[in-house]
């Protein structure tokens, strides 16, 4: 019986993990949850999983929910979720918190030495090297959730441990669907409303992925996990274009072979593989019909309709703490593009300025969780001092 703590549990990631979860009771043990401040959401979970404790990184939050389930442990603050990602109650954590905030509870369920699910992007990207090597200090295992590193996770040899270089591979191929955009005039992009970028065509995600999914940067930030992930450098891994979002990604051999993982676009396909490892368990969703498909289509990515990836890809070759920065920037030019306060096109412009501003402020690397969230914090101070220029003036 394998002990559960889902990080994000009311996010999408969250809900589908405790979907398949509740699919195997008699396998899986659901001891402890952590949100962030969704009091209604959490209440719902806790009633149905009957977890030990609940922690909510928001105080008052955390607040409200212990009048609400008072035979519940409910824990309070960001520290109290890190402290909880390395208790000895479970074995197995589930990070699915979004942004650079799934970090710090993500490093101490690795140091705990558990099986982490790592569904976030901006841990990895903002520390890998980090990351992985305090797996392999401590015993931990890494099995991501992203379903094109899951992808390529599920077409390496079964013996395959991240964090390694891969035998006898050649190159790997993430895959991208474009996004709503992909085949909308550049001169319109200016006028595209958050409502519109959050409309993803194939899958259902929250609002900060689905805007990195219309720009691409999802995909960037993809390749540096990555990197991070398999031990490949920049030059063997690639992205391609393929709207149907059927083929997640493809491992390629020096042999000339291809192996490729597809299924429905889905998080709950990758969400219990991770969780079954090395087992299969099933996951509540159904097989492909490819006669139904007709056809899959491929196209190389535009780098001048997604100016993110190439950004992304000068961030991963540079290396040291311009992913970081990347990644930081991102994030707040994210939020100020779904706040209204800069335009679509805003998102590729204030994440260069940010990283070419980088170059000279004289940052640590990140050979520490205290650097890199030094780093992080420059980064994201550099853009909000932007913002409120540009407000000033507006």
């Amino acid at each position: 019986m394998r002990r559960l703590l889902v990080l994000g549990a009311t996010g999408s990631v969250g809900r589908s993990t405790l979907d398949v979860a509740a699919r195997h009771p008699e396998k899986l043990e659901v001891v402890a949850l952590a949100a962030h401040r969704d009091v209604d959401g959490m209440l719902e979970l806790a009633r149905r999983f009957a977890p030990r404790v609940v922690a909510m990184a928001d105080a008052d939050a955390a607040k409200r929910l212990r009048q609400s389930i008072p035979g519940c442990e409910v824990l309070s603050g960001p520290e109290a979720i890190c402290e909880l990602a390395g208790d000895a109650d479970t074995d197995t954590v589930m990070s699915a918190i979004v942004g650079a905030v799934g970090l710090s509870p993500t490093l101490a369920a690795i140091r705990a030495g558990k099986r982490v699910l790592i569904a976030n992007k901006e841990p990895l990207v903002m520390a890998g090297s980090l990351m992985m090597d305090e797996a392999r200090r401590c015993g931990a295992s890494i099995i991501p959730i992203d379903s094109e590193h899951n992808a390529i996770f599920q077409c390496l040899p079964s013996t395959y441990r991240c964090g390694e270089a891969p035998r006898g591979v050649r190159r790997l191929v993430l895959t991208a669907s474009g996004g709503p955009f992909r085949e909308t005039p550049l001169e319109d992009l200016a006028a595209v409303t958050p409502r519109q970028a959050v409309r993803h065509p194939n899958w259902s995600m929250g609002p900060k992925i689905s805007v990195d999914s219309a720009t691409l940067m999802n995909k960037g930030l993809e390749l540096i996990e990555a990197a991070a992930l398999y031990g490949l450098p920049p030059e063997a891994l690639d992205v391609v274009v393929h709207p149907e979002s059927v083929i997640h990604s493809l491992v390629e051999y020096v042999d000339g072979s291809s192996l490729a993982q597809l299924g429905q676009p889905d998080m709950r396909v990758p969400i219990a593989h991770a969780l079954a490892w090395p087992e299969r368990w099933e996951s509540g969703v159904g097989g492909l019909d490819l006669a139904s498909l007709g056809r899959l289509r491929f196209e190389p990515p535009d780098l001048g309709r997604f100016p993110c990836l190439r950004l992304a890809r000068h961030a991963l070759a540079s290396g040291g703490n311009l992913p970081n920065v990347l990644n930081a920037a991102n994030e707040i030019a994210v939020e100020a593009f779904l706040n209204e306060r800069i335009g679509f096109p805003g998102i590729p412009q204030m994440v260069e300025s940010c990283c070419e501003s980088a170059a000279s402020a004289g940052l640590p690397q990140a050979a520490s969780l205290e650097a890199v969230t030094q780093v992080d914090a420059w980064a994201r101070t550099w853009c909000r001092e932007r913002l409120a220029e540009v407000a000033h003036h507006a």
